[in-house]
């Protein structure tokens, strides 16, 4: 929040009296002068603290607004499609990216498979992803309970998204974690590279933020033991989107907690890279690794705790974030918004 405007008190500015001595009068404007110029300088660092942190503005949404931890928004047809965390994972639709319609569930009962990969499961799915390959649409998920290692990242496809055609069939786990891992399996991010190679950045807590290479025939990984590279990490860190934007790779993260309504701290942070491996460097070349990253999005008025980052599909210039709604009950809701690359840097801009 911009800091507040210094309030000038008439009573402590008062000029002192007249003095006899030539030389005292002299200091007292000296100092009358010194006090002035102090009381400039506060104004224009108050004046320019708020033009810097200028309030960005997501564009107005309207209709079935509320979800949570979206996917990438992605275009089939005159529509787009947006999925979030809840009972049976959420739908919603879009035909302009600003009024929007809630859709069936994925689920109306999971895969058994979740159950036995996570007996704690209870049929709240976490965080999906979704992306466009090989004709089908591969849509990722976690299933997880809160605060646990215990995890598992999965995968549904369908030829299409329209309602009256859309079909899931379930392709199994992903990725698997355990008590013993050094991840958790959660918060997957999906990007299709130029070279055709398809990559899962995922990971929240414990030792961070991971990168796997997926098969771009089955949306599945490489092999099982294909490598996994680390990308980030932080005391709290999840929340990961990778992406690609001119000559360089970008990962964004979510730094602090959510969940809490107005009291989350949630806030995003950014850092690049020459290749999609890594490392990943902040504008001060501190390496994401290493407990870096450069701020991108934080709490500003209404919008608290903002989270989550996607890059709008085909479009390298929007991204979509949730966040906790100040002024209607603390709701989480999607927010879109414009991005500029000044100096290879993404910027959210109004």
């Amino acid at each position: 929040m911009p800091s507040a405007t210094p309030k000038l008190d008439s009573k402590s500015a008062t000029v002192p009296p007249p003095s006899r001595n030539p030389q005292s009068a002299d200091s007292g404007e000296h100092r009358l002068a010194s006090s002035a110029s102090i009381i400039l300088f506060l104004l224009i660092v108050s004046l320019c603290t708020r033009a810097t942190a200028a309030t960005f503005e997501p564009f107005a949404l309207s209709g079935n607004t509320i979800i949570h931890d979206p996917s990438t928004i992605i275009r089939q047809g005159t529509n787009y499609y947006i999925f979030g965390t809840g009972p049976g994972i959420r739908t919603k639709s879009s035909p302009n990216l600003t009024n929007w319609f809630i859709g069936n569930p994925v689920f109306y009962r999971f895969p058994a498979w979740t159950k036995h990969s996570v007996p704690a499961f209870r049929g709240a799915a976490w965080a999906p992803d979704i992306i466009h390959v090989n004709d089908q649409y591969y849509l990722y998920y976690a299933v997880s309970t809160l605060g646990k290692q215990v995890s598992a990242i999965g995968l549904v496809t369908s030829p299409t998204l329209e309602p009256r055609d859309c079909h899931w069939t379930d392709r199994g786990p992903v990725i698997t974690s355990t008590n013993e891992s050094a991840y958790n399996t959660i918060d997957p991010s999906v990007m299709l590279d130029t070279d055709g190679k398809l990559w899962m950045a995922f990971g929240s807590y414990w030792q961070g933020i991971f990168l796997t290479e997926l098969n771009p025939q089955t949306g599945l990984r490489v092999s099982t033991n294909s490598p996994l590279y680390h990308l980030a990490w932080n005391h709290s860190i999840e929340a990961s989107c990778i992406t690609h934007h001119d000559k360089f790779y970008y990962l964004f993260v979510n730094w602090g907690q959510c969940c809490r309504g107005t009291n989350s701290t949630y806030e995003v942070r950014v850092g690049r890279a020459e290749k999609i491996t890594g490392p990943y460097l902040d504008r001060d070349g501190k390496s994401l690794a290493d407990g870096g990253g450069s701020p991108f999005l934080q709490t500003s008025g209404r919008y608290i705790g903002p989270g989550h980052i996607g890059i709008v599909i085909g479009e390298t210039n929007l991204f979509s974030f949730h966040y906790y709604d100040g002024e209607n009950q603390a709701r989480p809701h999607p927010g879109i918004g414009k991005l500029s690359w000044p100096n290879d840097w993404p910027v959210p801009t109004n």
